[in-house]
Parts: C-alpha cells; structure tokens; sequence
C-alpha cells in the first residue's frame, strides 16, 4: 500500500482504537475483528470479506513498529487531505525571508524541533524533498509493496515437537489470484506502464522554494495501470482463499517457539513479493520426561536392593529403550547422567539423558518376605549401620 493511500485511510479507526494504543491492544483488537469477519464465519458475504481486507491492512502496518512510525508521522506532516496547506503548517513558506531576515531556512531545523532528534521526519522525507527547487535524482520505479506478514499457531505433542515433524495447518488470508497468478490484470491482458510517472510511480511538484515528490494519483504509486481487472479479484492480484501449508518442525523445537516460513504470509499486491508466516509453538506435557534446556529428565523408581547392591535397569528414551548401571550404595534421589540422549540440538549432537532414581515401597509383603526383611534389619543393627547417625534429631 501506497503512502498516499496510507493518508486516505484511518487504520486506527478500522481496528476501534486510539492512536496511542499498545501493541497488545492492537493485537487484542486485530483478533477479535478477525474472528467476527473471516470469511469461513461469513460464507458468500462480500461486505464482511472487505472489511476483513481492511482489518488485515491495518494491522499489517499498526502492528510494525517501524511501518506504524511511518505511518503516523505522514499523517501528521500531510494531514488527511496528503497535500500541504494550511493544515499542514508550511503554507506561506514559499522561500520568504524568515523573521530575522535570513532567506533560506533548512528541514532539518525544522524536524529535529518537531521530533526531537535529527532523522526522524529527516528520514521519512528523504528523496522526496529538493531545496530551491533543484532537480534531484530521477525517480527509481516503483517496486510493489511487498505483502503483510501472518501469524498462526499450532499444538504439538512433546515426543513430536522434541524429536522434529512435519505437520499441515490451515489458512484462510489474502493470497495471490489463481486466476491472473497476481497480476491483477485479465487473463489474456496485461498491466501497462502508467503514461503520468513513466512507471515509476511518483510525480514531482514545486511549491515555492520546495519540490517534491508524490504517489501518482493515475497509478496509486504502482506504476502500472491495470485496463481490464481480473474479474475474481477487481485488479488487485490477491483473493482470500483457503490453504493448507506443511510446517516443517525442526528436532527440538521449544514451547512458545515461532518457525518462520518465508514467503507464505500474505500475498502482496499486483504480483509482489509474499510475506511471511510466522508459526508459534505450544508444546504439550508428557507422561514420562520433562525438560530441562537441552536435559531430558525421567525419574525412575527402583528398589532397595538395586541401590544397595547394585543393578544394571532398563530406562526409556525418546526412542528406544537403554540400560543404565547403578553402582553399588546409590543414596536415593541421586541422579544418573546418559549423555546424548536428550533433546536434539540445532548444531548437532544431543543434550543427555538425567536419571533420578527413587525407591519404590511395597505396600504388601508375603510371608518369606517379611521375615527375609526383618533378618536383614536384624543383621544390620550388628553391624552397626544407623542410618540417622549425628542427626541433630535422633
């Protein structure tokens, strides 16, 4: 979307918020329009499918910071009718002598008074803005906007999210026409370069001392001119449609990730380049591990005997079970370290596999049980074993 345009419409007012809102509040209110006007909640209604357009625009430009600063200082230096005049504060600047009798004056003292700061309107008006009136550098053509970013979500599993998948989700957004692959124009036609700015998409004009540069009113700063539309998206290149995108779930992929999928966001206008998708991870709970950054932790219930004597036990992984030796005289609650079988790393290799181990009592015991316990702790007492020796409460 052209500045021009960007001075012709009010986004703060498509998403019913105030121009000093947060981001949050743009976000909240973006997804509750979104949800009321998406097409698969309003079938066969064009009025609810443009203003869903609209919505999308807005938040596309309110959303980024840097196109929201753009966007709002335009405004204010253009005001809504896009042309300087007495609203605008630079009426009556036609290279007249200032106050104290100095002829010329410099933008820059002017913008940095505005914005506190050298650069801010600075940056916005430049290769727009040429003192006295001096030709500056021909105009470059015009490259179509390039097309909104989109966002989405998906829930994965822990073993599938851990260990990497690849996983379709649904969207319906603004993408390019099937019909003229974006063109905009109708299949057997084709865009012709706009007569006014020679396809470059800005005019320049003089005013006083001052000449500038504009979207040209002929092609909405395209460049193009678009003589027959393409009848299922009336010239713009881009139709809300339905599809179905296969994200691709790299191997150990956190809760709250987001995958950037280049090139499947929004489609942009007249055949420019797509935005991206950004795909935000949740990742479920497992019954068995947690994680711990690149760690996997298990815990691993044993008997008293296996941490006495020792024991060598089977232990799961993401994959396949292993065996883990538990030396002789393990204390319970110990953890046991096997390294490389955690969660997968972006530059290869593994985090380790972290084993705590923790007697499990019977509730029951037989008989033989019994008695084979009670000769233990018999045999243990002689040989001196307290195992509440020097506590302060024993």
């Amino acid at each position: 979307m052209a500045q021009r345009e960007w001075v012709e419409q009010d986004f703060y007012k498509e998403l019913g918020v105030s121009s000093d809102a947060s981001q949050d509040d743009i976000k909240k209110a973006y997804r509750k329009l979104a949800r009321e006007l998406h097409p698969d909640a309003n079938p066969d209604n064009a009025k609810a499918e443009e203003r869903f357009k609209r919505v999308s625009e807005a938040h596309a430009v309110l959303s980024d910071p840097a196109k929201r600063k753009e966007y709002d200082e335009t405004r204010r230096v253009f005001g809504s009718s896009g042309r300087f005049g007495a609203g605008s504060g630079f009426a009556g600047y036609g290279g007249a002598a200032d106050a104290g009798g100095n002829q010329g004056f410099s933008f820059s003292d002017i913008f940095e008074g505005a914005s506190g700061a050298a650069g801010g309107f600075g940056d916005l008006f430049e290769g727009l803005f040429n003192r006295g009136g001096a030709a500056g550098p021909a105009p470059t053509p015009s490259r179509p906007r390039r097309g909104s970013d989109l966002e989405s979500e998906i829930t994965l599993g822990f073993r599938d999210a851990t260990l990497g998948v690849t996983t379709p989700i649904t969207l319906t957004s603004p993408s390019p026409c099937t019909t003229c692959h974006g063109s905009g124009a109708k299949p057997g036609t084709s865009p012709r370069v706009c007569p006014q700015c020679n396809g470059s998409g800005l005019i320049s004009r003089n005013q006083g001392a001052f000449s500038f540069s504009e979207p040209c009113p002929d092609c909405r700063g395209t460049g193009s001119i678009v003589d027959h539309p393409c009848p299922d998206c009336t010239g713009t290149g881009v139709a809300v449609r339905t599809r179905t995108v296969n994200v691709k779930i790299p191997p150990g992929v956190a809760d709250g990730q987001r995958i950037r999928l280049a090139g499947q966001g929004q489609a942009g206008m007249r055949g420019a380049p797509s935005g991206d998708l950004f795909v935000t991870v949740h990742v479920g709970a497992d019954d068995v591990f947690t994680r711990t950054g690149d760690d996997l932790l298990v815990t691993l219930p044993v008997s008293f005997s296996e941490l006495a004597l020792g024991a060598t036990v089977t232990v799961p992984t993401l994959e396949q079970p292993v065996g883990v030796k538990i030396p002789a005289g393990t204390p319970d609650g110990r953890t046991l370290r096997v390294r490389g079988r955690g969660v997968p790393k972006r530059a290869g290799g593994a985090g380790d596999l972290l084993v705590k181990v923790t007697v499990a009592v019977p509730a029951k015991l037989d008989d033989r049980a019994r008695e084979a316990l009670r000769s233990y702790a018999d045999a243990e007492r002689e040989s001196g074993f307290d195992p509440r020796g020097g506590w302060a409460g024993a």
